[in-house]
């Protein structure tokens, strides 16, 4: 979950903004993955987050083999290695130097260092031939760049009728948004959930742009997630979701996450 803002930089922005921002975002995701940070303060709203976690899965497992795939901010969550078992060849990237050494052990210890490799690198800058993708995904990392460079570099590395699957937080929800407002130490000032003009500027990069929306009614029972009303009511109300989504598409934007799934 990221701070809800404007950007805090143009696309042309100086070279020593863009570095500044580039190190606050390493050192806080080295910090988060050495320590567990995240998981602990705020890993009780994932309990309501499977739903979206099982339509990114779906959309990206989808033909899979022989397919070169980047995982795009790949973290220490990697799918890198359940997507090489089903025939893929893999490149993760992450800016933090933390996650690609624990990634990079853990395909190690798989032996699995012929089909997946991990890079640290910038994703606003990636350094990757033109075309040379399949499939772009990643989990939570358009919100930490510059929206123009991170869509013109997933749309440059992607073959022709390559597709991105992206899973993003979406930043008008006022009370989520005020829960991000009370904890800064778990972002950097830089990040910006997504706003629906963000969706948008998709399509001035790719020729199919589908957003799906998750999570609304759902993050009210978070406090009853050890309870055992939990599972019947998060049923209930992932299903009051997709109706009320369906049938007012302006209360998507109030979603707490969405999936994107955009083609070339």
């Amino acid at each position: 979950m990221g701070q809800t803002q404007e950007h805090t930089e143009s696309v042309h922005g100086s070279q020593s903004t863009i570095h500044e921002r580039l190190a606050r975002e390493a050192e806080l995701h080295d910090h988060s993955h050495s320590t567990n940070l995240r998981e602990s303060e705020v890993g009780k709203f994932y309990s309501v987050a499977k739903r979206s976690y099982v339509c990114y899965h779906r959309l990206v497992f989808s033909d899979v083999e022989g397919r070169d795939i980047l995982e795009y901010g790949c973290s220490v969550n990697s799918d890198g290695l359940e997507l090489a078992k089903k025939g893929a060849k893999v490149t993760g990237i992450d800016i933090s130097q933390v996650a690609i050494k624990e990634s990079h052990f853990l395909a190690e210890q798989a032996g699995a260092t012929d089909r997946v490799s991990y890079h640290v690198m910038n994703a606003e800058e990636l350094a990757f031939p033109d075309r040379s993708f399949d499939l772009v995904c990643g989990i939570g990392i358009l919100h930490h760049l510059d929206l123009e460079k991170g869509y013109a570099e997933v749309a440059r590395v992607l073959r022709s009728g390559g597709r991105a699957v992206l899973h993003e937080p979406l930043g008008h929800n006022p009370l989520i948004n005020r829960f991000r407002n009370r904890t800064p130490h778990l972002r950097t000032p830089d990040e910006h959930p997504l706003l629906r003009q963000d969706l948008h500027t998709a399509e001035n990069y790719f020729s199919d742009v589908r957003v799906h929306y998750f999570h609304l009614t759902s993050l009210g029972i978070v406090p009853l997630r050890n309870t055992p009303f939990f599972k019947p009511l998060y049923a209930l109300t992932e299903g009051i979701d997709r109706a009320v989504m369906a049938l007012i598409p302006p209360l998507r934007r109030w979603a707490w996450y969405c999936v994107m799934e955009m083609k070339k």
